[in-house]
């Protein structure tokens, strides 16, 4: 797999997911502003790769303040939190991870501890954060694979692969780990996923690099090939799941899972727990992002709308959890009732 994120001494490194499938380009830096930058333009995406890359972020930010005041040091931190958590608001992998971090350094501001001491306990959380995201990375994988039987046609929208997350990814993790680990010959359909296609670029490059046989279709050919009877399975990741089952992800999803539902193909969802928010009783709980319409109105630098027209750009829409045939977790697959299964998660998690 791809080694798409690293930290390097007092660097972080990171391939620009907005240069592929075309350039393997990688950007290393030292200012976390460059990371809460890459966030928001997309160099760095996916839910749990924003909750690793933000807890980077904040080492970055706290190496930089070390040769301020132990007051200054600290009002640094808040500032270097609060430009992290404005990047982007559905996934909630972001602030989970922010929550850790900004609970290193307060209980270390509590107990007087130096400046140094937090930086040091800060990285080590951080890659304690990465490694947790490998090993729940493998668990989702390992899980999801059981659900596919050799000779499946699946379709997926978005990424939800190694890219997306710190090793084998999420949905695109238990495919890859039915086809390499397991030798089930499986088939994969990848959305578009417009405007930014990152299922034709970042999608269709992971599961070639894999050498699993993939085909790029446009967002509005699901439909015809459920019926056709192509498609045996759908699985996508998830940036925020709600505490009924109600969860968000890419905009499409919501009219994927309405397919799926009425052709009565089985819909799958992919996540950690840390993309779990007790805090969110339903989907219109989840915060959903608007981007710049000019992702819509422009392609490779041509604007295909009429210079008058404008656009809406939601980065993100809500699925019912009714619609969800099964959420695979690295606690295993769970199946409905949702909102009684999830609350045993929450109390087992503390959340």
């Amino acid at each position: 797999m791809l080694k798409h994120i690293e930290w390097n001494g007092r660097n972080l490194r990171f391939l620009d997911q907005t240069r592929l499938p075309l350039e393997e380009y990688f950007i290393e830096t030292a200012d976390y502003r460059v990371v809460a930058e890459a966030i928001r333009k997309l160099q760095l995406r996916g839910a749990p790769l924003i909750g690793v890359s933000a807890a980077y972020g904040v080492c970055l930010g706290a190496i930089e303040a070390l040769g301020d005041s132990r007051e200054r040091f600290f009002a640094s931190l808040e500032k270097v939190d609060e430009e992290l958590r404005s990047t982007r608001p559905t996934a909630v992998n972001l602030f989970w991870a922010l929550d850790r971090m900004k609970r290193i350094w307060q209980t270390l501001q509590a107990r007087d501890e130096a400046p140094q001491k937090v930086v040091e306990e800060l990285l080590e959380e951080a890659h304690h954060i990465a490694r947790e995201d490998e090993e729940t990375n493998e668990k989702i994988a390992r899980y999801g694979a059981q659900l596919f039987q050799d000779g499946d046609r699946i379709l997926t929208h978005c990424n939800a692969g190694a890219l997306a997350c710190s090793a084998w990814g999420t949905a695109l993790g238990a495919i890859t780990w039915a086809f390499v680990k397991e030798g089930k010959r499986v088939v994969v359909y990848a959305d578009e996923t417009r405007p930014l296609l990152q299922g034709a670029r970042l999608t269709a490059f992971e599961l070639w690099k894999n050498d699993i046989p993939v085909r790029v279709i446009c967002d509005n050919m699901a439909g015809f090939l459920m019926a056709r009877r192509e498609i045996d399975k759908v699985i996508v990741g998830a940036d925020r799941v709600a505490r009924n089952g109600d969860f968000a992800n890419k905009i499409g999803t919501y009219t994927v899972a309405l397919l799926a539902h009425y052709h009565r193909i089985p819909f799958y969802v992919a996540a950690p727990l840390s993309s779990f928010d007790p805090q969110s009783p339903d989907g219109s709980h989840i915060p959903i992002e608007e981007r710049n319409p000019e992702e819509v109105l422009v392609f490779n630098g041509r604007r295909i709308a009429p210079c008058e027209v404008g656009a809406k750009n939601p980065a993100f829409d809500v699925t019912p959890g009714h619609l969800v045939t099964a959420f695979i977790t690295e606690r295993g697959i769970i199946r409905p009732p949702y909102k009684e299964h999830f609350e045993s998660l929450f109390a087992q998690e503390g959340g």
